[in-house]
């Protein structure tokens, strides 16, 4: 009927989210599946947490932010000794992938220093195609300031990749190869400062970063994935959407992902309405891309310090890609299948060991108080 409104059902506005990449929805649908069937490890990092802060009452969601270990004291990084940690960090990629990072480093490509008037944040530009990228970075010498160097890199190492692989039609890439890229580089940096840890404390600090960006990328990222998935659902179901309606389904997201009914963590009605100011569900289907993606890091993290060169050349070869093909069937040639559990495992694999290696250390702590 002319000038008649209809509704777009969910699972189409899913689809025209995911058409660009060609995701299938089942990613979508295992991320979620993946996350739930792991919510046992969220529920021990919980539990951990309340423990470590030593918080006798019940666990509130405020607790979630404060930091589990303190930061080593002496602890300083400059940009010389980031540049150095990231050529030691990827290393495990081969000499192609370091040739390309002190390729970089020697260029002066990067804005490093935070100073009045700057931009906050980080981020690396590539655009353009014929010249090299450009890096904004905020380096304030802590860790935070050190995995977001070699996050930031991970980026304009990809970017030279494809830019010396693919012509500029195919030097694109997808957000979820970019992250994947990025985020890789972030585990590795983790276990390596792990391995160099100079005291148990130190690598107390270093364990609990790392556990830290999988519960807030993985977790939380994920639940909002759940929560926009929901919506779409309810619309397929012919319900009306109201915002008393969207702050119950997000509210009993949050009491599932933090273990309300388990005991783990008690949820105030008051951050029920945490949704509304979440400025990722206006981008439409956006924030699952980053869970998706650290769910590909952490796998090949694992691969890489397990069999070598053999991983880090489906990775390199992944990087090389760029958009000649479509993103899920880049995962595939490198060995990833993004529709099956095994990567979502190796993520929850990688938190348990985390944690494993923090209660080892307490424990051992303990004994000799």
């Amino acid at each position: 009927m002319e000038g008649e409104i209809r509704s777009v059902p969910g699972a189409a506005l899913r689809a025209a989210a995911t058409f660009a990449d060609n995701m299938p929805d089942a990613v979508y649908r295992q991320l979620v599946s993946q996350a739930n069937a792991g919510l046992p490890a969220m529920y021990r990092y919980l539990k951990l947490r309340k423990k470590l802060l030593g918080i006798k009452d019940e666990l509130q969601y405020y607790d979630i932010y404060p930091t589990m270990f303190k930061e080593p004291a002496d602890e300083r990084f400059t940009v010389a000794d980031s540049e150095r940690i990231g050529l030691d960090v990827t290393a495990a990629y081969g000499p192609e992938y370091v040739a390309l990072l002190k390729k970089g480093f020697d260029g002066r490509w990067m804005d490093v220093l935070p100073r009045t008037g700057k931009a906050g944040g980080a981020y690396m530009e590539g655009a353009a195609y014929d010249v090299h990228p450009f890096l904004h970075l905020n380096h304030n010498y802590d860790y935070q300031a050190l995995s977001t160097f070699v996050h930031e890199w991970g980026h304009a190492v990809h970017t030279q990749f494809t830019t010396a692989s693919q012509p500029y039609e195919n030097s694109n890439y997808s957000t979820f190869i970019a992250e994947t890229a990025s985020i890789t580089n972030e585990m590795l940096l983790n276990d390596y400062m792990v391995a160099h840890a100079r005291n148990d404390q130190e690598k107390l600090y270093y364990l609990g970063q790392g556990l830290e960006l999988l519960r807030a990328t993985f977790f939380r990222q994920t639940m909002f994935a759940e929560f926009q998935l929901a919506l779409h659902e309810e619309l397929e179901k012919g319900n009306a959407l109201s915002g008393q309606r969207m702050s119950e389904i997000y509210c009993g997201l949050l009491k599932k992902y933090h273990g309300e009914a388990q005991g783990v963590m008690k949820i105030d009605p008051a951050y029920c309405t945490e949704w509304e100011y979440i400025p990722h569900f206006y981008y439409g289907f956006y924030v699952w891309q980053y869970a998706t993606s650290m769910a590909g890091a952490a796998s090949f993290a694992d691969a890489i310090e397990r069999e070598g060169k053999p991983a880090s050349e489906r990775f390199i070869t992944m990087l090389k890609a760029g958009n000649s093909d479509y993103a899920y069937n880049l995962y595939k040639k490198a060995g990833l299948d993004m529709a099956s559990p095994e990567p979502y495992q190796a993520l929850l694999a990688r938190m348990n060991h985390i944690m494993d290696q923090i209660d080892s250390i307490e424990a051992a702590t303990s004994t000799h108080k």
